[in-house]
């Protein structure tokens, strides 16, 4: 993505993500008022409810009571219970009392049942006068939603005493009609709708299901807000009365709050939409301006930049350039530090070169024998790296650890170190400590620990009988196993004071007996096929100013990429 682009993001995103939430919260707060007062409409709704349904009750069972104390029904209760030879003709009499009595005080129906519960015997209303209940199918409860004959009705009960003893109930209902309830509501039994007045709800056969499987998730007596044919509904339970287990009647308000809330989103939707765009509008230009402003001389910085990122050359801006005034102390800033960093590089390149020099020069100087030994260890291990596809990247690090590979021999005495004898336990234990002397010599120095593996790892073996660490196979750096190899081929075929230096054929021979003992098998592999390569004779006379010349340029070319960084 263009700087331009992203910095004009950074300046509209911000204002668009601060506007949107800010109408989203107003939008929110608008639809919790709109919410909350709908549900204390409903509640109070709920309240007129259940109090005019106490009126209804008490004035039922004030009601009730006066005619369980009918003597001809009391009389008739008794027959039922004595006669059960003549029990149909003593039901029938009892039956035209509770038609009767039914007529009187103008209930849908009217039912008598023993202490026990059992029906005895029941009347209901029908456009042509009463007609007997099926006491087969009926089950009364004392209280609460009754169904009979297809029909809805609320019961209310009280007992019919006789003297200090309980005769038997007496119920009576009126017929419920949901359309009298003041508010959208649903009447379930048993989880199934049996009727529902909610306007937006036809009650087809998917449309009851829909209620039906939303309200199964409302937890009884508790109010929820189920989803019904993508509409939010707000349900209140209203009146679950019932005295029969497993009856399940349950009344509950079905208000739709998206229908509620929906003249308020309208307006909200008008009044977002015209200052939204406005302020939308306003901030894509005050954004565009100021981004633009900002971005083309930063534009301008970014791409010399990048140019010296390429080039490794550190930039320098033209003084006194015109734009942003933050950005021209920027660049003149930058030209400073430029100048100095310039400046650093140089001393510190310079730095290096001496530092290594007087090294592998105080390296030489010890010992005539050995002198030139270092740069041909580096010469056959960079061949050795190229016969094996060695990264470049990897190539330098063998060259130059080479270079350094016995550094560590300037901390042995020379006594130790230039003895023409068999050297003894004591001594040799003490020339084993020169890659560990190497790696502490270079390892305070800053831009050589990449070649500190190769300072202190090209004595160990590959069967693991090396030293200083005792590491086996890979666990050795490759570029250090290379350079054992180079090691001891030229340690072979150079003079010492105790001995002629060997033929390269004998010299060979040895490299590939020792192949994945102490060698690496793949090195020793790529020495041999180097051929002639290595058959130059080895006088000690090579100058080490060339490849210092060369450590110089690594050095350098590090140090570079360091700064780059």
């Amino acid at each position: 993505m263009r700087f331009a682009t992203r910095a004009f993001l950074w300046s509209f995103l911000p204002f668009a993500v601060l506007l949107g939430c800010s109408f989203w919260s107003v939008r929110t707060g608008a639809l919790s008022a709109v919410r909350e007062a709908l549900r204390s409409s409903v509640r109070e709704n709920q309240v007129t409810l259940a109090r005019e349904r106490e009126q209804s009750e008490f004035r039922n069972t004030r009601i009730l009571r006066v005619a369980a104390e009918n003597p001809a029904l009391k009389a008739g209760l008794q027959l039922l219970a004595t006669e059960r030879q003549a029990r149909d003709a003593a039901r029938r009499t009892v039956e035209d009392q509770l038609s009767e009595i039914c007529d009187t005080i103008g209930f849908d129906f009217l039912a008598v049942s023993s202490p026990s519960g059992e029906p005895l015997a029941g009347v209901i209303r029908r456009s042509e006068g009463f007609a007997s209940l099926d006491l087969q199918a009926l089950r009364l409860p004392a209280k609460g939603f009754f169904s009979a004959q297809g029909r809805i009705f609320r019961v209310t009960s009280v007992a019919i005493a006789e003297g200090q003893e309980n005769v038997g109930t007496l119920a009576v209902g009126e017929r419920f009609d949901l359309a009298n309830v003041a508010m959208p509501a649903v009447l379930l039994r048993g989880g199934a709708v049996m009727a529902a007045t909610a306007p937006a709800l036809q009650l087809s056969q998917v449309e009851r299901s829909a209620v039906e499987a939303a309200l199964r998730n409302c937890p009884a007596q508790s109010e929820c807000e189920p989803r019904i044919g993508g509409e939010t509904y707000l349900s209140v339970p209203l009146d679950n009365d019932s005295s029969l287990p497993g009856d399940g009647f349950e009344l509950r308000s079905l208000r739709s709050l998206d229908a509620a809330a929906a003249p308020v989103q309208a307006v909200l939707r008008d009044v977002f939409l015209t200052a939204g765009l406005t302020a939308l509008a306003g901030a894509f230009g005050l954004g565009a301006f100021s981004s633009r402003s900002i971005v083309r001389p930063l534009a301008t910085v970014v791409a010399r930049l990048r140019e010296s990122g390429r080039t490794g050359v550190l930039p320098e801006f033209p003084s006194g350039q015109q734009g942003v005034r933050e950005i021209r102390e920027l660049t003149d800033s930058f030209n400073h530090a430029a100048d100095s960093i310039r400046e650093g590089q140089d001393r510190l390149v310079r730095a290096y070169v001496e530092f290594v020099s007087s090294l592998a020069s105080a390296l030489d100087a010890r010992d005539p024998y050995t002198a030139g030994h270092s740069l041909r260890v580096s010469e056959y291990a960079c061949a050795i790296a190229r016969a094996m596809n060695v990264p470049s990247a990897e190539q330098e690090i063998i060259r130059v650890g080479a270079l350094l590979h016995d550094i560590g021999k300037i901390g042995i005495s020379d006594v130790v170190l230039q003895k023409p004898g068999r050297l003894t336990p004591e001594e040799e234990a003490l020339i084993r400590q020169h890659p560990v002397i190497g790696r502490k010599i270079l390892e305070c120095v800053q831009g050589f620990d990449a070649y500190l593996p190769v300072v202190e790892l090209h004595h160990e073996n590959w069967d693991g009988g090396g030293y200083p660490r005792g590491l086996k196979g890979e666990e050795t750096p490759r570029t250090a196993r290379i350079v054992k190899v180079a090691d001891a081929y030229d340690a072979m075929t150079s003079d010492r004071p105790y001995r002629r230096g060997m033929q390269h054929d004998e010299a060979v021979r040895i490299l590939e007996q020792n192949a994945g003992t102490q060698l690496d098998a793949a090195a020793v592999r790529a020495f041999v096929t180097l051929g002639d390569i290595a058959k130059r004779p080895a006088t000690g006379e090579e100058p080490i100013l060339d490849s210092l010349h060369h450590l110089a340029a690594a050095v350098r070319s590090r140090v570079t990429e360091e700064i780059r960084t």
